[in-house]
């Protein structure tokens, strides 16, 4: 994705300035930035615009990857061919983030801290001494903090924060800059889904399917009237 085509939204702006002042920190200090917030609140938005920005190596984590298949897909994202063993295949990371200087970004990291590939983080760590970014979800730090070799290298907790209006009227703007979406409106549709930035995305995508429909160059919390606001809930049964 485009630096260009990224929202500037707040958690854009709070990982990106993280990520700036780990790559130019001082020697000696540790150099993991640890992003957590709950699903749905742009971190990987924020993770794309700063793996553009700062040319940083990017894996997404799976749920059933193993500690073999979390060092295979890093291999494969900075391009190079892995070894035969895991020991090898650390030092191949490691040589490469410490030659290059380019960050790395681990999103969705609860699927790797969760299970024994944790250590394999630290060892990354201390093998290149480069800059990691870790992202993940709320339970992230708490998981982190039974992992006292890596926990102790975190030099900057980033706590994702909900959506504030700004960041919905600005994506409302970028998205669908044909119809004019009043912020009593976007205030209500924030406020309905607690700051989650996917959900507010969905609301716009049926606000704009519903001006289209009804012709509406402009909507605001009158006109949508008592039509449905997706939270995160399945509608009541009828009848």
């Amino acid at each position: 994705m485009s630096v260009n085509n990224i929202v500037p939204l707040t958690n854009v702006a709070l990982l990106a300035a993280a990520i700036e002042r780990a790559a130019s920190r001082p020697a000696g200090l540790p150099g993991l930035v640890v992003m957590y917030g709950p699903s749905g609140y742009g971190k990987s938005l924020a993770a794309s615009y700063s793996a553009n920005q700062h040319r940083a190596y990017y894996v997404e984590c799976r749920e059933s990857w193993t500690k073999k298949a979390f060092l295979l897909a890093i291999l494969l994202e900075i391009g190079v061919i892995p070894a035969k063993t895991i020991s090898e295949m650390v030092d191949q990371i490691a040589e490469q983030l410490s030659r290059s200087g380019r960050p790395l970004i681990v999103d969705d990291v609860q699927y790797v801290i969760d299970k024994a590939a944790a250590n394999v983080l630290t060892d990354l760590y201390n093998a290149s001494e480069g800059t990691i970014i870790l992202i993940g979800e709320e339970r992230v730090p708490a998981s982190m903090g039974r992992l006292e070799r890596l926990h102790n290298r975190v030099l900057e907790w980033v706590p994702a924060e909900a959506a504030s209006l700004d960041d919905v009227g600005a994506l409302a703007a970028r998205s669908y800059p044909d119809i004019d979406i009043a912020d009593d409106l976007l205030a209500l549709v924030n406020d309905r889904v607690r700051g989650c930035l996917r959900r507010v995305a969905v609301n716009l995508y049926q606000i704009h399917q519903e001006a289209l429909a009804n012709g509406w160059e402009r909507v605001d919390a009158a006109i949508w009237g008592e039509r449905e606001i997706h939270t995160g809930q399945p509608p009541a049964r009828r009848g």
